[in-house]
């Protein structure tokens, strides 16, 4: 095994690696050092990465514990102590976190490595990481193409072998999008539980951080790593947490795959269709019974959706004042003046979009006509997903209705950047639990291919069937063992 080679590894291998002493922990992060230094020009997926940190943390962990000796990169939403915590906005531009996020303090406990903090949308809000007011983040796969968002940093770096794994969060398909426009595995677990404590809250009642990794097997690790209950969240859930890799390995006859008719519209690129029906034969070849459902309240879902979030990202963002932290505006007239300078100074064009919705749908007058409606359409949608459940053991869906699309081709056109949550946001409005995982590839015009992502919903809690099912698919396909055609240098430099 070469310095070179080890960053290619995936969480399992690397693990078996430190555990039998082959590599040491310092070991890896000078190979990911170097091939961060190799690759990350190319793909901006960083915003701050801490490597002086990284090795005094390598220096003490046990390589016998889940993740020993594993360094993930963390998505610059949640609270690493001592780390930036920017949220890819000016506002905080200077702000480092006080403390650990919970996320983060349950990986440390594992010995995991929080080592670098990845590039997103401002605030999680975006579908293509080109919100960030820092820098764009580019895909591995073309590098004309965005990356997914708002967890585009994290997907990016995964897939270019500049981290083993990443955290992202997914409030309406902010893990699960990313992961399929960049060929890697992305979880959304189910609302509460996983602990929100030390994320920066976009929408209360949607958010959720979760794993991104190279393979199914890895996102399980790490999901044992993070979930379960916490008194710092009261919405985290206070229940048992499964061994996610227990189930791993069995196969899927007679599971019954619901195959949604509003996820299967006009509109998705046709080579995503085709990927998408051929990996719904390949379940059935496996074992698995194709069941049609419907989700009939789908079409509600974006409106429901953005009225919902955008609500309480009105209330949640109140408090970038420049008063206590963050960004604040020079020589102000009067305490309005500093407020609204401060706020125009500080947020992107789509944050503001968002804040004004959400004030606007939450003011008096439209409260009952867009907020109240759209939490009545909720309760239509979870119905639906329940009435669903009751006749499958999960559904199964393309996650993104197109490939990575160019650059700046949706940027002037908000509706459309929307549109690329459309069979993602339901699950985060119903507070299921999802998965994406590759499934194929679109090529395009100058042959270039870039990933395709199959989406599988379980029920609320039933992470742990969703990663049986979508493990038995990727080890029965090679999809996941394709790796962007990066450059890489030779060398016969050994560890």
């Amino acid at each position: 095994m070469t310095a070179l080679d080890l960053p290619r590894l995936n969480i399992a291998e690397l693990q078996t690696l430190l555990r039998q002493r082959e590599v040491s922990p310092r070991e890896v992060l000078e190979a990911l050092r170097s091939r961060i230094a190799e690759v990350e020009p190319q793909i901006d997926a960083y915003l701050s990465i801490d490597f002086d940190d990284a090795l005094k943390q390598a220096e003490r962990t046990d390589v016998n514990l889940a993740l020993g000796g594993v360094p993930i990169a963390i998505k610059d939403i949640i609270s690493v102590a001592g780390q930036p915590c920017t949220c890819a906005s000016k506002i905080l531009q200077d702000y480092r976190a006080l403390y650990d996020a919970t996320v983060i303090r349950k990986l440390r406990a594992v010995g995991a490595i929080p080592f670098g903090k990845t590039n997103m949308d401002e605030f999680a809000m975006g579908s293509s990481t080109e919100n960030s007011s820092v820098k764009l983040t580019r895909n591995p796969w073309d590098v004309s193409r965005v990356p997914g968002g708002s967890s585009g940093g994290s997907a990016a770096a995964v897939a270019a072998d500049t981290a083993f794994g990443a955290l992202g969060t997914d409030t309406g398909g902010s893990i699960r999008q990313p992961a399929a426009l960049s060929g890697v595995v992305g979880v959304k677990p189910s609302y509460g539980r996983v602990s929100r404590f030390g994320l920066v809250a976009f929408a209360s009642s949607l958010d959720q951080a979760g794993p991104l990794t190279k393979t199914v097997r890895d996102a399980a690790m790490v999901m044992n790593a993070i979930a379960g209950p916490d008194a710092q969240d009261s919405t985290c859930l206070n229940e048992a947490v499964p061994d996610y890799t227990a189930d791993l390995g069995r196969d899927v006859r007679g599971i019954r795959l619901g195959l949604p008719k509003e996820y299967m519209i006009e509109g998705i690129d046709p080579q995503v269709r085709a990927a998408m029906e051929k990996a719904v034969a390949h379940f059935n070849s496996l074992g698995a019974e194709i069941i049609d459902v419907s989700l009939p309240h789908t079409e509600y879902a974006i409106a429901s959706y953005y009225m919902i979030a955008s609500a309480e990202a009105s209330a949640n963002l109140a408090r970038f004042d420049g008063v206590r932290y963050g960004h604040r505006a020079e020589n102000p007239r009067n305490v309005f003046d500093h407020y609204g300078r401060t706020r125009e100074e500080g947020f992107g064009p789509e944050v503001k979009r968002r804040i004004i919705l959400g004030t606007y749908v939450l003011s008096s007058g439209y409260y009952e006509a867009y907020y109240a409606r759209a939490q009545k359409v909720r309760t239509l949608i979870r119905r639906d997903f329940a009435e669903a459940f009751q006749k499958v053991d999960a559904l199964i869906s393309p996650t993104s209705p197109v490939p990575a699309f160019p650059l700046g081709e949706k940027s002037s056109d908000p509706l459309q950047m929307y549109l690329a949550d459309i069979f993602t946001n339901a699950a985060n409005l119903a507070g299921i639990c999802g998965i994406s995982l590759p499934c194929g590839f679109a090529r395009i015009e100058n042959g270039t291919q870039l990933p395709v992502g199959l989406q599988l919903l379980g029920n609320a809690l039933d992470e742990g069937r969703i990663l049986q099912i979508a493990y038995a698919y990727e080890q029965s396909t090679d999809w996941h063992k394709q790796r962007p055609p990066m450059k890489r240098e030779t060398s016969n430099a050994r560890l």
